[in-house]
């Protein structure tokens, strides 16, 4: 099959045609949308800026994962840029919770008593309560995010959200409608400089490089939709990476071995975005700010050297803890799953409760709930719903935010057992309405099945008019039938992943990560041919001049007569 005809049969496949595949196929600068066309955005900006003008006291308050922490330090490099008397405040994941609880506006309050506006960045939605006690002392309020809304909103100054009801169909119809929390601060940033352009409060420089970057790592990492205006920011941000990411981030980079050359998605999902969330999951989400808010190179290495240690240790804690929750499931096939642990073992920590879950997610395929001591979170696949879940899991929780792939919630003293009944039993519905494909036996339907002659650098190079990948777009699968193999090895500490090699020279050598317990069992069957699906990849590793490898998705027995 021609390299070309491939990638047309990807496009179509996703639907695309006509205008839509044309704004697919050049996400350029020149599609973003103006700020001023965002809703609730011009309305903020209004709020904003006489208290900038005035130079009284401001305080971002942001959330203290990736996406919170770059929407923080995008509003506040712009708003000190525009000479305001800002400060950041994150709250403790640990003592205080997620978003804003009366904890956390407690110490914000007690480390900033002069505020007189606060501005929340990727949280505040479900906060009406909080908000109010902000009002009932005077302080000016305006929330910006991006999670579903609650039925009662917060009666602030001013509310941007591209999911609340007054604002989701003209932010949809701009593709905005999916923007992550620190996408919103890029487009409010956008509007304050304009706005204090047009009043005459600012005449400096450009300075919103070095924003985009950081608003394209977290759309990224927060696992929100590459399409629309998401697809832009991620392609740009990529692109304006190696001229324009805070030194900071580019030190950070070297410490994950990697140079800012050709950047994909992966490199902001896989290298830098655990490292800035491994600051807030294992201490405090004020180190990987400092690090995003650093210019001098020296100070940066430091802060990256100590970014990075945290994710050596978020490592060994996840690889112990998802052990240890995986030792719970006695189920082969659940609806769902739901495991809690103990505060008290060391084996379990709230900070990785997330992507503990993803990795169960991508064993099971099935929405999965995490917890220590009943405060986690829930991750989910393709095609569920865990907000909704959660919303009709409510009455057994004090908390509870997210969107469809991610959320986080607080089970209510004592109903934990009928939480877990309850969400298995929700997710199972809608399963069972949505007509989901549940991950069965070891192979799932490729997106596409090739020809071992389709696999060149050529195909590779023909598929990056697809990126950049992620959720809303994923890598394609391809698959093919009735494989060889002419060598399996164990690769990694303990034989933790498994490498393949094949009997038809055509195919690249492939690497099936975090499956080498399933090697032995492969080359048992030596003699067998296995049907692969996999995802392309290029490797220099070893020295080696950049190749192509496969990347396993799955292998399973062939089920199909060869000769």
């Amino acid at each position: 099959m021609e390299k070309c005809s491939i990638v047309e049969e990807l496009l179509a496949k996703r639907g695309l045609s006509g205008e839509a595949l044309e704004a697919f196929l050049d996400p350029s600068l020149k599609r973003i949308a103006k700020a001023s066309d965002i809703p609730g955005l011009r309305s903020a900006a209004e709020v904003i800026l006489p208290f900038v003008r005035d130079r009284r006291a401001i305080v971002v308050f942001g959330d203290y994962d990736c996406d919170g922490v770059c929407a923080s330090a995008i509003l506040v490099m712009a708003l000190s840029r525009l000479g305001a008397n800002v400060a950041m405040f994150v709250p403790d994941r640990f003592t205080e919770g997620y978003g804003m609880t009366a904890a956390s506006i407690g110490r914000m309050l007690a480390e900033h008593p002069d505020a007189a506006l606060v501005v929340t960045v990727d949280c505040g939605i479900t906060s009406a309560s909080e908000v109010k006690m902000l009002k009932d002392r005077g302080v000016a309020v305006v929330v910006t995010d991006h999670h579903m809304p609650p039925a009662t909103l917060p009666e602030c100054d001013a509310l941007v959200d591209p999911k609340v009801p007054s604002q989701c169909d003209a932010a949809d119809a701009l593709g905005a409608k999916e923007l992550c929390g620190a996408g919103v601060a890029f487009f409010l940033a956008n509007m304050l400089a304009a706005r204090a352009i047009e009043t005459g409060l600012y005449g400096g420089e450009k300075f919103g490089a070095p924003l985009l970057v950081l608003a394209g790592l977290a759309t990224v990492v927060d696992i929100v939709p590459l399409l629309g205006q998401n697809r832009i920011l991620v392609a740009n941000a990529l692109r304006a990476f190696r001229a324009a990411a805070p030194v900071g981030l580019v030190e950070l980079l070297h410490r994950a071995q990697r140079r800012p050359v050709d950047l994909t998605a992966r490199d902001f999902g896989f290298l830098i975005g655990p490292r800035i969330n491994a600051a807030g999951r294992m201490a405090s989400a004020r180190e990987a700010f400092d690090l995003l808010m650093e210019t001098e190179r020296e100070a940066a290495r430091e802060h990256a050297f100590r970014v990075d240690t945290r994710n050596a240790e978020r490592k060994t804690v996840e690889n112990r803890m998802a052990n240890d929750a995986l030792s719970q499931i006695v189920e082969e096939s659940p609806d769902a799953v739901v495991v809690n642990g103990d505060g008290e073992d060391p084996s379990w920590h709230s900070g990785v409760c997330g992507i503990v879950a993803s990795r169960i997610v991508e064993r099971y395929g099935v929405p999965v709930a995490v917890s220590v001591d009943g405060h986690g979170s829930v991750r989910a696949p393709e095609g569920y719903d865990v907000h909704a879940a959660l919303t009709e899991c409510a009455h057994l929780l004090d908390r509870f935010g997210g969107h469809k792939a991610a959320g986080g919630f607080t089970v209510r003293d004592g109903m934990f057992e009928d939480f877990r009944s309850a969400f298995k039993m929700v997710c199972a519905a809608q399963c069972a309405r949505s007509g989901i494909v549940r991950k069965r036996g070891l192979v799932r339907e490729p997106e596409l099945w090739i020809s071992p002659g389709d696999l060149t650098m050529d195909l590779h190079e023909a598929l990056s008019a697809m990126e950049p990948f992620g959720e809303g777009n994923p890598e394609p699968v391809f698959g093919l039938r009735g494989v060889l193999f002419s060598d399996v090895r164990l690769m990694g500490e303990n034989g933790k992943h498994a490498s393949f090699s094949f009997s038809d020279r055509r195919i690249p050598r492939a690497t099936w990560w975090n499956h080498g317990s399933e090697a032995e069992d492969i080359r048992a069957r030596s003699s067998s041919r296995f049907d692969v699906t996999f995802t392309l990849d290029i490797s220099d590793w070893g020295g080696e001049e950049p190749h192509l490898e496969l990347r396993i998705r799955e292998v399973g027995v062939s089920g199909s007569s060869h000769s």
